[in-house]
């Protein structure tokens, strides 16, 4: 894209932006929940980290930020299956580092994301895998390890440090303030996995004030946000337990700040096609739109033949884990990290559509996605 064509994107976009149209710090209404989603096309993408990427610094760090990969494989998601949307990491840290460098860089990211047709939902903060995440220079994929260099933010010892409030508060009223009336935005998903623990070989390294500053932060994360009025949906998603339903006794204090909080209502399901209906019925009982921004585990049961017809059904919204197989390594299955895939290949990838050089891993998957997308009046909002 010729540079000259960022700002003007940006400009119209903007200029072309709906009002927020709940009151000033409310979450919006069932109602305007309702209303947005019936404004957008059936949602569908993918989690996307550039193939040539380890984790959320190496995305969108000056030194390896990779436009050309990005233009490439967001052509790939839209033109072999049809994605209008794309779920993208972000990481405090890299606003620390620069703040300017990184909105200039995001912004650019979008802009190669608006030419393919594409509309990210952009991820401020995560609790999965490692919990020390540093700047600069990455290491390189354990071989055979599922998502081996992935970083939480922020780092454990940050996140329980209260002094690092102003901090969190200036990443995200900075990064949504900058594009809180961009309609190159999808949505805002404030929190990945809240009450995770880490995940693979770093279950026992949480800290012991780690969840409850989480539930203390994750209230203020979506005031702070909300607070910049910004025209799409805030949401943070739940994962885990086995009751989600409307005043079920077993949601923590977490959970209930998500499904309390969120404008549209985000899950992730990694089951069987009956344990996603059942995910489902007992969501529906908020009233609000729903979208799944986690699913696709080949081996678990959740498969694209499966799944994605009974989302496209239900008008769910669908964003698999992950999109090209590359460092971030997820075609292998979570217990790579007790077992991992050195002397051979799975047999049956865990994650992920494409491979390296943009060939589907299943051709059938990627036909089946471009039918389900290309519904009528599934078209892309026009700029």
């Amino acid at each position: 894209m010729q540079k000259w064509l960022t700002p003007l994107l940006a400009i119209l976009f903007a200029a072309t932006a709906p009002m927020a149209t709940a009151a000033d710090g409310e979450r919006w209404s069932q109602a305007e929940a309702k209303s947005w989603y019936e404004q957008q096309p059936w949602l569908v993408g993918a989690n996307y980290t550039t193939s040539n990427a380890i984790n959320q610094l190496e995305m969108f760090q000056a030194e390896s930020f990779d436009p050309v990969a990005i233009d490439r494989e967001l052509g790939w998601a839209r033109e072999k299956f049809g994605m209008n949307t794309m779920r993208v990491y972000l990481h405090d840290l890299l606003w620390k580092q620069d703040q300017k460098g990184f909105l200039k860089r995001l912004d650019q990211f979008l802009a190669i994301a608006a030419k393919h047709g594409i509309r990210p939902m952009l991820v401020l903060f995560d609790s999965c895998w490692d919990p020390d995440p540093v700047l600069g220079a990455q290491r390189r994929p354990i071989p055979g390890v599922h998502n081996s260099g992935w970083l939480q933010s922020p780092g454990r010892h940050e996140l329980v440090d209260p002094a690092n409030d102003a901090h969190f508060r200036a990443y995200v009223q900075g990064v949504v303030g900058a594009f809180a009336n961009d309609k190159r935005v999808l949505a805002w998903d404030l929190w990945n996995e809240p009450d995770n623990p880490g995940g693979g070989n770093y279950m026992d390294k949480q800290l012991d004030r780690e969840q409850a500053r989480i539930e203390e932060l994750l209230p203020r994360i979506f005031e702070w946000a909300r607070a910049k009025k910004p025209i799409q949906p805030l949401t943070s998603g739940v994962w885990i337990g086995d009751d989600w339903s409307p005043g079920a006794k077993s949601l923590n204090a977490i959970q209930r700040t998500q499904l309390e909080q969120s404008d549209v209502i985000t899950f992730h399901n990694y089951e069987q096609p009956e344990a996603f209906e059942v995910r489902v019925a007992q969501l529906r009982g908020y009233d609000r739109p729903l979208i799944c921004t986690e699913w696709l585990a080949r081996g678990n049961g959740s498969n694209v033949d499966t799944i994605l017809p009974i989302a496209r059904r239900e008008n769910i919204g669908m964003i698999n884990w992950g999109f090209v197989d590359g460092a971030i390594q997820t075609r292998f299955p979570w217990d790579s990290w007790q077992r991992p895939y050195t002397m051979q290949e799975p047999t049956l990838w865990f994650h992920d559509l494409l491979k390296a050089d943009g060939t589907p891993y299943r051709a059938r998957e990627a036909e089946l996605f471009r039918k389900l997308a290309d519904t009528p009046g599934n078209a892309v909002p026009s700029h």
